[in-house]
């Protein structure tokens, strides 16, 4: 449990909002010395209590878990700040439009780094009347495949799920595409300029 939620963030989320061990004790119905030992490192909350104990805190369970605290700085929305996240074992793909704190399957997902295209996964584009034909040459093993494929766009970003033993192609419209992404499963996310 240290690994999760350690005494030294209790303590610093406790003293940021002001509050005395006996105040934070009350909160969450146990005794003033139960949080001194927590904070000290000597013992660690029940897992019935953490949900009280992040809502005492003022911070989500996520946050009380992964130890950093979620600021919204996205003032204003930009499609470059598009954030993708993949489940290693799901495959679930979650977007967000800024900086989050994700979970999936139980497990703190990373944001995905998208790299610049590479030889190993070369894209093709093709401008088909008003839309972009997205292929690439990839194997679609259960093992090795694309994921998915998302057009960012100067007002959104449309996604298309991919799946083992299909096509590695989608369609996306034209208006407003600015770049396309595109998952591989052991390499990671790389991006290309339309």
């Amino acid at each position: 449990m240290n690994q999760y939620v350690t005494g030294a963030l209790i303590r610093r989320l406790r003293e940021a909002k002001e509050i005395t061990q006996q105040q934070l004790a009350l909160a969450i119905g146990v005794s003033d010395k139960a949080v001194s030992k927590w904070e000290t490192g000597r013992g660690y909350p029940d897992v019935s209590l953490i949900e009280p104990l992040a809502a005492a805190l003022g911070v989500s369970v996520i946050e009380l878990f992964s130890g950093e605290d979620v600021i919204n700085t996205n003032k204003a929305f930009n499609m470059r700040r598009l954030k993708f996240y993949v489940c290693p074992l799901c495959g679930n793909v979650i977007q967000s439009t800024g900086e989050a704190v994700i979970s999936c399957c139980g497990i703190t997902l990373p944001a995905l780094e998208a790299e610049p295209a590479d030889a190993c996964h070369p894209v093709q584009i093709e401008r088909v009347e008003d839309e972009y034909y997205v292929t690439i040459a990839h194997e679609m093993t259960k093992a090795h495949f694309i994921s998915f494929f998302a057009a960012i766009q100067d007002d959104g970003c449309e996604i298309r799920k991919l799946y083992p033993e299909g096509n590695a192609a989608a369609r996306f419209k034209l208006r407003g595409t600015r770049e396309l992404l595109y998952y591989c499963n052991r390499h990671g996310l790389f991006r290309v300029k339309v």
